[in-house]
């Protein structure tokens, strides 16, 4: 899907090569000259890096300049699929809020469609780059007359919905979102506003913001009388009430305001091109040893849950000396058939890193599984450098991809090597990209290994490769083992992400913690429902709803890696300027409470999902979200209304309204529950199937890639007008002769020929 996307933007710089601007385009800040891409960089040569604005070319006969027509000759045929022009940006302005480790994104700017003549439309595209699981979290655009705003419904009310329009939003990769706007005019100016979440990424003793802003050249608009401005707000509260420190940031921001653990920030400039860097700021907590709080909120009054919340913290400071527990660790790998390639390639590789990271006393084994287990040792092993060399050459002869996925048996032999720890935190880290049928009593089962009390239970951090694998079964282990859980959707970030989740979940340096209060409320929701270890590579956050009273301050316990107590009283405070109620804590809570739905299958559960999404805003497994239309002088219509008018609607005119443009369906934002089908096939990550073309498409498809290429060569759109006045079985032997060039990847041949006939 990437490469299409990219193939259709490369097509799209061609086709725009017709537009003339005038005199002054000359002299002006003209787009870059478009590189030609390799195999390597095809997937991600033209992948978006900030929000951007396509217009959707079907046809390229419609590319002009809307306001300086240059009368070109008629371009014949159409592109399939169609070429993706990036419109023109002439405003641009992102406000960001930063809380605890939950960072809001607002992207507004104003884009014109330059490239369709005048009279003429097209559909536009609307890509949305997002940072560190990101989500996102609505768009308005308003554009000649017409505004649109997205919404979220339950699922329920778009049962019907899928089984007559195709859903018009689609995730490019996991962290680019794409949905469409309608036939806008030549020459328009749409004014877009895009709000998205993303996570703060923590590392030493830093909280990392990496926002993406980077445009590229092309989207400069074209004429040296054309103001860019761009702005940049950014407000920090890390909701501690202690000193930040501010490290480093990638644009000159000035310092508006500080307070004790808060500040606001602006840059503002005129500039000769719109940002090609990410917007990144990083900053600290001044600390040297634990320090936290507890943060309490009352619901809103339209809160469909009327309990209290509360979020509990604790950051590890910035001390470097503080010791980290031993470790015995066992690796879980998957190698089954659909690892094959880079996905097993990048795993091994960050497993490698992973085990020279290990100290001297520590321990390890691996466990390579598909159908079947194949261990490193029968026992576990001594970190030493021999130990560690000798399981480098073992990954290297015995990882080959092959078979099916079985997780219950490595799981449980990694518990059989890890029965026996006590001075030690035992960890599992388990790496797949499948689904299995036992995903459920896997979760039972770890249950009651965890719960047995025999010895120190093992924490169990699990990692995602990919969307066929369930990654709510995996964010439910991890919950359940009290461990880590992270994700990689392309095959390129594994390693990294991989390593990263290692370094956090292996540095831990408080265990058992253990908060006295909630024993005491009346009623406790709690999130995650064990609280997790602390390590010195990520902040611990817990958050939950409760009734009765929270005392004024409270005790939290642990065990230190000397294996001796502590102890540590938190000032409890009510939390004024963090919105705890709506969105810094609704993503953490929908994730474990759809994980929870999903193992215990209720109804109930997926209802309450379903209503804090919308509440909140926030996408889920049970919402879907749509583009709403209203006209100039009408009142956009309030979730709650949008509901109402879904339950009352019938199929046909359900139907109406969507072909009438009224409701855009965009679909969901979810990851889904897994995908059975495409792990017992072995299907490997990202992986599509190819429809076979049609001889005659692929011709179409030819002659207007080559008319996008060489716009200005008449015999190009002779030839295809000359195709035109053919009989059947001329035509038959020009497609099988193209599709034959096409097979042997001779389709340039192709063009060249098309082009001098």
């Amino acid at each position: 899907m990437e490469a299409e996307f990219s193939t259709s933007v490369e097509y799209g710089l061609k086709v725009s090569k017709r537009i003339y601007y005038g005199k002054e385009s000359a002299s002006s800040s003209a787009p870059a000259v478009i590189p030609t891409m390799t195999r390597s960089s095809e997937a991600e040569g033209y992948l978006p890096t900030a929000p951007t604005v396509y217009a959707v070319i079907p046809e390229p006969a419609v590319v002009d300049n809307p306001d300086v027509p240059s009368y070109q000759p008629y371009v014949h045929g159409l592109c399939e699929p169609p070429a993706l022009i990036p419109l023109h940006m002439h405003g641009l302005a992102m406000e960001i809020e930063s809380y605890l480790d939950t960072a809001f994104v607002v992207v507004s700017g104003t884009w014109r469609v330059h490239c369709v003549m005048a009279g003429r439309r097209c559909d536009c595209r609307i890509a949305v780059p997002m940072g560190e699981q990101g989500s996102l979290l609505g768009v308005e655009v308003d554009v000649s007359g017409r505004s649109y705003r997205t919404q979220l419904i339950t699922m329920e009310d778009t049962i019907d919905m899928e089984k007559v329009v195709k859903a018009e939003g689609r995730f490019l990769k996991c962290q680019i979102y794409t949905l469409k706007v309608p036939q806008v005019d030549g020459g328009s100016t749409l004014s877009i506003q895009i709000s998205w979440s993303q996570k703060l990424s923590y590392h030493d003793g830093k909280f990392c913001l990496n926002v993406p802003f980077s445009f590229p050249a092309y989207v400069n608009p074209i004429g040296k009388k054309i103001s860019k401005r761009e702005k940049i707000f950014l407000k920090v509260n890390s909701g501690t009430g202690r000193e930040i420190i501010y490290k480093s940031t990638s644009h000159p921001l000035k310092e508006l305001t500080r307070q004790a653990g808060k500040g606001s920030f602006l840059y503002e400039a005129e500039v000769p091109a719109w940002s090609n860097a990410d917007f990144t700021f990083s900053y600290t907590v001044n600390s040297v040893d634990f320090f936290g709080g507890v943060l309490l909120q009352s619901p809103f009054l339209r809160d469909f849950d009327q309990r209290e919340m509360f979020c509990f913290y604790v950051f590890p400071g910035n001390i470097q000396s503080r010791k980290v527990f031993r470790k015995e660790v066992v690796f879980l790998i998957d190698i089954s058939g659909s690892m094959r390639g880079d996905p097993l390639e990048n795993a091994k590789i960050a497993l490698v890193v992973s085990l020279s990271k290990l100290n001297p006393e520590d321990t390890f084994n691996i466990i390579a599984f598909n159908g079947e287990v194949l261990l490193f040792s029968p026992s576990m092993k001594l970190a030493t450098k021999e130990a560690i060399s000798d399981a480098t050459e073992w990954v290297g002869a015995n990882f080959i991809a092959n078979g099916s996925t079985n997780i219950l048996l490595p799981l449980n032999q990694a518990m059989k090597l890890l029965a026996k720890a006590t001075d030690s935190i035992p960890l599992i880290f388990l790496i797949t990209d499948g689904s299995v049928e036992d995903e459920k009593e896997i979760c039972n089962i770890m249950k009651g290994y965890l719960g047995s009390g025999e010895s120190i239970c093992p924490r169990i951090c699990t990692f995602g490769i990919g969307s066929y694998c369930n990654h709510y079964f995996l964010q439910m282990i991890a919950h359940i083992g009290r461990g880590h859980y992270h994700a990689a959707y392309d095959a390129d970030t594994i390693d990294f992400q991989i390593q990263r989740l290692f370094a956090s979940a292996s540095s831990i340096i408080l265990a058992d913690i253990k908060m006295d209060t909630l024993e005491h409320l009346d009623s406790l929701e709690l999130f995650p429902t064990h609280i997790p270890d602390l390590s010195s590579g990520s902040p611990l956050i817990v958050s939950g709803r409760y009734d009765g009273n929270f005392p004024d301050s409270v005790k939290i316990s642990g065990t230190l890696a000397d294996m001796s107590n502590f102890t540590i009283d938190f000032e409890v405070q009510r939390a004024k300027d963090v919105p705890l109620d709506r969105q810094v804590l609704a993503r953490r809570h929908i994730d474990i409470l759809t994980a929870s739905a999903w193992l215990l299958g209720t109804k109930e559960l997926e209802v309450k999902v379903a209503k804090m999404s919308i509440q909140t805003g926030v996408p889920c497994e049970y919402t879907r979200m749509i583009l709403a239309q209203t006209n100039k002088g009408e009142k956009a219509p309030e979730p709650i209304l949008i509901q109402q008018v879904y339950n009352k609607l019938k199929l046909e005119e359900r139907k109406l309204e969507l072909e009438g443009q009224k409701i855009i369906f965009l679909g969901k934002l979810g990851l889904g529950f897994g995908n059975l089908t495409a792990t017992a096939k072995n299907i490997p990550v990202g992986a599509e199937v190819a429809k076979p073309s049609d001889p005659a498409d692929l011709l179409l498809k030819a002659a207007s890639n080559c008319c996008s290429g060489l716009l200005d060569r008449c015999c190009c759109m002779c030839f295809i007008q000359t195709c035109s006045y053919l009989n059947n079985q001329c035509a038959i032997v020009f497609t099988q002769l193209c599709t034959a060039l096409a097979c042997f990847e001779c389709l340039n041949c192709c063009y060249e020929l098309c082009s001098c006939l």
